[in-house]
C-alpha cells in the first residue's frame, strides 16, 4: 500500500502523535471555534438560561412576585390541563394535522427532488427550482392572504373554475371537512421548496458510476430511482423523518392563526393558538407554561424514540 510522503506525511504524525489533549486540539483550531461563538451564544441565552421559566409551570405565577416569588402549588396546573376537555380536542387536532403533514407534506419534497433530477434542461430546471423555493421566503400573513384570495367563493380563481364544469361554489375556509386539506396543501406548497434543496444535494452525493453500471444491466429509470437514488438519500430521510417527528406536538402558529376562523375552529384550535390564547389573551401564564413544558417532553421522548428506530435500521440518526 502506498504511504504518504512529504508534507501529508508529516501532517498524519503530527496528528497521530500522542500526549495531545483536548487543549491543544482546541487552540490548533481556535480560529475554527470563533466561528461557533455567535450560534452557541444564541442557544445559551435563549435556550439554557431562560429554563428556569419552566418553573411558572408549578407556580401560581404572578408579574408582581416574580417566578421566585410567586407559590408554589406543584402539578395543579398540570391536572387542570388534563382534566379539561378543550386541551383534548387541541391535543387530538394538532396530532391530526401533524399526522396529515406527515403523510402527505414529507414525501412532497422527496418527489420533487427525484422529478427534479431527472431534468436535463438546466434552464428549465433552475427556473423550477426558483418557483419552488419562493414561497419558503414569504411570511404566512401573505401567503394566507392569497390562499383566502384564490379560495374565495365569490371572486377566488378555484371557485372560478369550479362554476366553469357546473359545481356550485364551496366554502373551503368555512368548511371543517375542507380546512384541514387548505392546511395541507399549503404546507406542501410553502416548505416543499427548501426540503427538495437537502435531498437534491444528498441526490448529487450519489457516485454517477452506479447509474452507469445500472444502464449497462438494462435498470429503467424507475429501477435506478428504487435501488440508487432512494438507497443513496435514505440517511437524510432518516434525519428529517426524526426531526418532523419532534414537531409532532407543535403547528406553526402562523400558518394557523392567519387561516383560523370561528367557524374551523372545532379542527383548526392546536397547542400552539390555545397557549397563545391561554397565556397572552387571558393571562394565565402558569397554565399555558404547563402546556409547552408537556408539548416538549412528547417532543422530546418522540425524538428519541424515532432516532433509535431509525439506528437500528442501520442509519446514522441525529446522533
Amino acid at each position: 500500500m502506498h504511504q504518504p510522503s512529504g508534507p501529508a506525511a508529516i501532517r498524519s504524525k503530527s496528528l497521530n502523535k500522542p500526549g495531545r489533549g483536548l487543549l491543544f486540539y482546541l487552540y490548533r483550531d481556535r480560529y475554527l471555534y470563533l466561528f461557533l461563538i455567535p450560534a452557541m451564544s444564541y442557544f445559551f441565552l435563549f435556550k439554557f438560561v431562560t429554563l428556569y421559566g419552566e418553573l411558572i409551570a408549578f407556580k401560581d405565577f404572578r408579574l408582581l412576585d416574580g417566578v421566585w416569588g410567586s407559590p408554589w402549588v406543584g402539578l395543579k396546573h398540570f391536572h387542570t390541563l388534563f382534566s379539561s376537555s378543550e386541551f383534548w380536542n387541541v391535543l387530538r387536532n394538532t396530532l391530526l394535522l401533524n399526522l396529515y403533514n406527515l403523510v402527505f407534506a414529507f414525501p412532497a419534497p422527496i418527489l420533487l427532488a427525484l422529478l427534479l433530477n431527472e431534468l436535463r434542461v438546466n434552464w428549465f430546471k433552475r427556473a423550477v427550482q426558483n418557483m419552488l423555493y419562493l414561497p419558503f421566503f414569504i411570511s404566512w400573513v401573505v401567503l394566507a392572504g392569497i390562499i383566502v384570495s384564490l379560495l374565495s367563493p365569490s371572486t377566488g380563481v378555484v371557485n372560478a373554475a369550479l362554476r366553469l364544469f357546473g359545481i356550485d361554489p364551496i366554502y373551503f375556509m368555512t368548511s371543517t371537512l375542507w380546512w384541514p386539506v387548505v392546511f395541507i396543501v399549503s404546507t406542501i406548497w410553502q416548505s416543499a421548496g427548501w426540503g427538495t434543496i437537502i435531498y437534491m444535494a444528498a441526490i448529487s452525493a450519489i457516485d454517477p458510476g452506479l447509474y452507469e453500471a445500472a444502464k449497462i444491466d438494462g435498470a429503467t429509470k424507475l429501477r435506478q430511482i428504487w435501488h440508487i437514488t432512494l438507497p443513496g438519500i435514505r440517511g437524510t430521510i432518516g434525519v428529517l423523518l426524526v426531526l418532523q417527528m419532534g414537531k409532532m406536538m407543535d403547528v406553526g402558529f402562523e400558518h394557523i392563526f392567519n387561516l383560523q376562523n370561528a367557524a374551523v375552529f372545532s379542527v383548526s384550535d392546536v397547542i400552539s393558538t390555545f397557549v397563545y390564547r391561554t397565556g397572552l389573551q387571558n393571562a394565565q401564564y402558569s397554565l399555558a407554561t404547563a402546556v409547552g413544558l408537556f408539548q416538549a417532553l412528547i417532543g422530546l421522548i418522540l425524538v428519541l424514540t424515532v432516532n433509535k428506530i431509525v439506528k437500528k435500521l442501520g442509519e446514522g440518526g441525529l446522533w
